[in-house]
């Protein structure tokens, strides 16, 4: 009798998924059990030039790892405009609020390019940081971060932007 040795492969398994995402800065140093977890919820995804990504106000249930292209987060002002707040691309982090209540995105995000990315269902995934508090802390880490970094160049901008109506 031949002994099959063949591992079984589990059916979440995704060689180009977890490629990519091994790479990603936000995934730096995560332990496997962790990088499971994600690599088990995410997919792979692409948005075209122009593409709205997520709306402000609407239910935030998501979060993107940027791979490739770029995207424009803007806020709506007045009078049907929006105003750039940031600009970000590949290595960077796109949404945070699928982890802040009350879960509704607090900007707009629209492709300015071809945008590869990878995709994970946030209330997926705040169910299993609930459950699996490793995986909760190691989020919550990363995302505080990311939180960060974008209030500061918001701050930034809105600095940036009184020194233009200063006399």
């Amino acid at each position: 009798m031949i002994q099959d040795t063949r591992k079984e492969v589990p059916p979440s398994y995704n060689p180009a998924l977890e490629a990519a995402m091994a790479g990603h800065p936000f995934l730096r140093d995560l332990s496997p059990h962790v990088f499971k977890k994600l690599a088990a919820t995410g997919m792979l995804i692409r948005f075209k030039p122009g593409q709205q990504i997520f709306v402000e106000g609407d239910p935030a249930n998501r979060f993107y790892l940027i791979l490739t292209g770029s995207v424009v987060l803007a806020a709506p002002v007045p009078e049907g405009r929006s105003v750039t707040l940031q600009k970000i691309g590949a290595g960077d982090v796109l949404g945070w609020s699928w982890l802040i209540p009350p879960y509704s995105w607090l900007f707009d995000a629209t492709a300015e390019t071809e945008v590869e990315a990878i995709f994970f269902y946030g209330t997926r995934l705040r169910e299993e940081c609930e459950n699996d508090h490793d995986l909760g802390f190691e989020m919550m880490k990363r995302m505080s971060t990311i939180v960060v970094h974008r209030l500061q160049s918001v701050r930034r901008k809105l600095v940036a932007l009184s020194a233009l109506k200063e006399p």
